[in-house]
């Protein structure tokens, strides 16, 4: 029998109503897992080259992996994936919460949705059971309220959702996907997919166990676990902020992106960490069988209006609609957040766009008649939130930036183009590349677009860290973390020589293998608790399959290289990868890394060098008909020859 997983792939067609179980084999979840695995094989094999992605060739792709729901902490994310409209190119996210473990006591490892049906509808898959509804009289409401609506209508409050607002409904090409509200599926834009489909939500309800092969095993290693992780000085600070702690951390080392990357450094910020916390936070939450609970939910009645049902602002949304829009009070990122989640929305590429608008504004490319006469000023908080709102409707102005910044440049004209802060189409995330140039290396070769969870930041393995306070076994925690991997020695954050692009590649398998087994990289080390060696256990634990870390990575190095293949396919050509914004050649405007810039010779160089190292063409990355053969994914080269 099969341990830790169903081996059921539903598939459900929109356009003929129809609804299907596919059982592929216990080699095909052996070879790809789950997660990015699965959804890369099906994109590949089954989406044309060349379709648009709001078309009814598109597909979308829900997938979990073969230890979604062991009881251990981390393991309870699942991945979504389409062709991306932000970017043209694969589109993936992952978000935690219980819908991914709902899903696996629901019967299925994963879900794929193609065609468009002719009037919204939404998906309901009770232990084995699948229905398609009727979904008009959602249509057009927010996802909390859609949600509520959904326990009233099924008759139960323990099911879970994922849920499109208005911004997927208006196909927003950021738009997102609501996991129970709280949780995200936020970037490449696959909440624009559901609403192309008329696809209003996928809600899932399961009371059957599944069975492990060593259940004493998951038990000693999730208990192991909870006793170690306070110890943990990154886990430890998740419990009691969330991310929200990076906000002033990153300020402090000039990190922070700032008035749309200019600085690396907020001057204006004007509350602090416990400040925040004190005034907004009402209680944290966390995702399944998960005791760090990082997840904040934010209250205000003024002067904003904030819903806690759509839980609090962390890092990426602090910053995004704090110091990229030049706005420092604390409440009207939170109420940004708020709206985003409310109405599906990216937070990241929104409070990007904006950022773009905002230094195009100043720079007179655009003007109040443009904007509908908001004088769209870094700082201008209400203008913000105003703009955040017409991009939801698509109202004015907001219709163009609904597009993403590129496609909103090359409307704007003007040279535009050099305030966009994208690559392949995609918002850079709240992480600074000229403090960290290893992430330069991963915003330009992610699959999908700019991505700051392509590996785990440089500073981790910089010469000049001295060690966590909390490991007194070790001088550097994180090089420890590593050792597994044959990475023995530290490489410095401002450096984009061989052995930092060696460092990048193999930690992005060890990304890459997150995204595989839907796992929290928030529970693991380098940087956090759990060791990689462990995986190795629970994997085995689950299933009762003799894997090896080895094997493991290779699974790994498999779904990136899937990734590359349908990129390929849809024509990704090198020139995708090496056209960055010229900003980062040039150097930071204020903060601690004041004048840090990519050189721009060198950074090419570590492209073509990360080909090699992938086994991909140096000229053309295009991966190699020997390399896909290694991986054992040869039927590849047939779709991308």
């Amino acid at each position: 029998m099969a341990y830790g997983y169903n081996g059921k792939i539903l598939r459900v067609n929109l356009t003929e109503k129809n609804i299907t179980v596919e059982e592929p084999g216990v080699n095909f979840f052996r070879r790809y897992l789950g997660g990015r695995g699965i959804v890369a094989y099906y994109l590949l094999k089954e989406i044309p080259e060349g379709i648009d992605a709001f078309s009814e060739e598109n597909k979308l792709v829900f997938a979990t992996s073969v230890v979604t729901g062991a009881p251990v902490p981390g393991f309870g994310r699942h991945s979504v994936g389409a062709k991306s409209p932000l970017t043209n190119f694969f589109g993936e996210s992952e978000a935690g919460g219980f819908w991914g473990p709902e899903l696996k006591f629901a019967g299925f490892e994963g879900i794929i949705v193609e065609g468009k049906s002719s009037a919204p509808v939404y998906i309901w898959i009770n232990d084995g059971k699948v229905e398609l509804k009727d979904a008009s009289h959602l249509w057009g409401m927010d996802t909390a309220d859609t949600k509520d609506i959904l326990v009233e209508e099924l008759g139960d409050r323990k099911v879970r959702t994922l849920i499109i607002g208005k911004g997927g409904e208006n196909l927003v090409r950021f738009a997102g996907i609501a996991s129970d509200v709280t949780h995200y599926h936020g970037r490449t834009g696959l909440g624009a997919v559901m609403g192309s489909k008329n696809l209003k939500a996928v809600v899932v309800r399961g009371t059957n166990k599944l069975n492990f092969k060593d259940e004493e095993k998951l038990k000693q290693i999730s208990k192991e676990f909870s006793e170690k992780f306070r110890s943990n000085a990154d886990n430890s600070s998740h419990t009691r902020i969330g991310t929200s702690g990076y906000y002033f951390g990153a300020n402090d080392a000039g990190s922070l992106p700032t008035r749309n990357f200019r600085s690396g450094h907020f001057d204006e910020l004007e509350f602090t960490i416990d400040e925040l916390h004190d005034t907004l936070k009402i209680k944290t939450e966390g995702c399944y069988a998960c005791p760090i609970r990082c997840k904040q939910v934010f209250k205000a009645e003024k002067p904003y209006n904030i819903d806690p049902r759509y839980g609090g602002p962390e890092y990426e949304t602090l910053a995004a609609f704090g110091s990229t829009c030049g706005v420092n009070d604390m409440f009207s990122p939170s109420k940004a957040h708020e709206l985003c989640n409310k109405y599906g929305l990216d937070t990241v590429s929104a409070g990007v766009a904006i950022a773009f608008a905002m230094e195009c504004f100043e720079n007179g490319l655009i003007t109040k008649e443009d904007t509908g006469g908001i004088e769209l000023k870094f700082g201008n908080a209400e203008g913000m939130l105003k703009i955040l709102e017409m991009i939801a409707s698509r109202d004015g102005f907001g219709d163009i930036l609904a597009e993403g910044s590129k496609r909103a440049a090359e409307k704007i004209g003007k040279g535009a183009i050099k305030y966009a802060m994208q690559t392949k189409g995609q918002e850079f995330a709240m992480a600074e590349p000229r403090a960290k140039y290893g992430l330069g290396l991963a915003y330009a070769v992610s699959p999908t677009g700019a991505d700051h969870l392509q590996a785990e930041h440089d500073g981790a393995f910089d010469p000049a860290l001295t060690g966590y306070s909390h490991a007194a076994d070790d001088t550097n925690y994180f090089m420890k973390g590593i050792y597994p991997l044959g990475l023995l020695e530290p490489v410095e954050s401002l450096s984009l020589g061989p052995e930092k692009v060696r460092l990048f590649t193999y930690l992005q398998h060890n990304f890459s293998l997150h995204n595989v087994l839907d796992l929290c990289m928030f529970i693991t080390a380098p940087v956090r608790t759990m060791k990689l060696t462990q995986l190795v256990d629970i994997v085995n634990a689950v299933t009762g399959w003799e894997t090896s870390l080895w094997e493991l990575f290779k699974t790994a190095e498999r779904a990136t290289t899937m990734t590359r293949c349908f990129n390929v396919k849809h024509s990704l050509k090198v020139e995708d990868d090496t056209t960055v914004p010229d900003r980062l050649f040039e150097g930071l405007e204020g903060g601690a890394l004041k004048g840090a810039r990519l050189n721009k010779e060198e950074f090419l160089e570590s492209i073509s060098l990360y080909y090699e190292m992938m086994g991909w063409d140096r000229n053309t990355g295009i991966p190699t008909e020997g390399k896909l053969h290694e991986l054992g994914i040869g039927w590849t080269n047939s779709e991308i020859r």
